[in-house]
This record gives structure tokens, sequence and C-alpha cells, in this order.
């Protein structure tokens, strides 16, 4: 994961500066790219900057009224992202900065952060919790991935200690080892 991350970083600046390169000497004069890489930083950073006034508004109404304002603080990173990528001289930075800060891009990004980065971390590091993906018996087997039962029946997978219990197992024997241990 890393390693893609690092890429990501790479790779970013080298399109930019290439693309301020192809604009600069086929579409507009350096000149001009100059002029419109400093004039999207400072119309980038205002409206970050108005953005954030408004979300800290949000996120203290939500907090008088005690809701949790989770959405508030998920859009106040993102503004945060967004004023790294406006400050970063590029116009593909800068149009992916905008898109974070205008608000209704934003939810559209933060909906997609919820489903498919946040969610799964928090269940991941709350055992399900965050989802209400509980278990209400036993423990799930996630070497099992086929969903049916094993060749002994009574046992799913590689972990011995995990048992089905559903409408095709439904007589489970436990093995007593207090009878083993007393009599060697």
């Amino acid at each position: 994961m890393w390693k893609r991350l690092l890429a990501l970083l790479l790779l970013i600046p080298l399109a930019d500066s290439l693309f301020l390169v192809f604009v600069a000497t086929q579409l507009l004069s350096w000149q001009l790219t100059v002029a419109l890489v400093v004039l999207t930083a400072l119309l980038g950073m205002l409206l970050v900057r108005a953005e954030g006034r408004h979300t800290i508004r949000k996120i203290q109404a939500d907090l008088q009224h005690g809701d949790i304002p989770t959405n508030r603080i998920i859009d106040g990173g993102f503004l945060l992202i967004a004023g790294a990528f406006l400050l970063t001289p590029g116009l593909i930075t800068d149009s992916l900065g905008f898109l974070l800060a205008f608000p209704v891009t934003r939810a559209v990004f933060r909906k997609v952060a919820k489903k498919w980065i946040i969610t799964p971390y928090i269940d991941k590091q709350t055992g399900g919790f965050a989802s209400g993906n509980v278990y209400t018996f036993g423990f799930p087997n996630p070497g099992n991935t086929s969903g049916g039962a094993s060749s002994s029946g009574s046992s799913t997978g590689n972990n011995s200690d995990t048992y089905r219990v559903d409408s095709d197992a439904y007589d489970i024997d436990f093995e007593d080892d207090s009878d083993s241990k007393r009599n060697p």
C-alpha cells in the first residue's frame, strides 16, 4: 500500500508539470499560464477559507444541538486536502482542489469515502460493531469463503473452534477435554 501511495505522490506532480508545459507551449503563452496558476491558487484559497469557516459554524451548531458532526468533520478533512491541492502549482491539482472545495462535489467525495474507506476501516478496527455487522453466536470464520459446510460437517475451514449453527449443522458434539486431562 505504501508503494502505491508513494507512486501516486510522485505521479501527480509529474503529470501536473507535463500538463503545465503542454498548456504553456500549445494553448497559452507561459505568462498567461503562470497568471492562471496564481489566479486559481488565490481564488481557491479564498473559497477554501470561506467553506472552512462555514464548516466550523456547522460543526458548532451540530454540537449545540447534541448531534454528532461526522459529515462536517469529513468535510473539514476534504477542505484541508483541497487547500493543499490549490496551493500546489498546477492545473490538475487545482481542478482536484476545486472539486473538493465546492459543497456539491465534496458531498459526492464524502459519500464515496465513507463507503469505500472509512466504514471498512472502522469495521476492521471494531470487529463489525460500527456497521452493525456483529455475530450473535460464535465467531466468524474468515477462512471459509464458500459458505457451505466443510467435509467434517460440524466445523468450517481450518479453524476447529468455529462451528456453524444453521439448518445444515444442527447437532454439534463437543469433546469434553476435562475427562482426558484427569485420566492420562
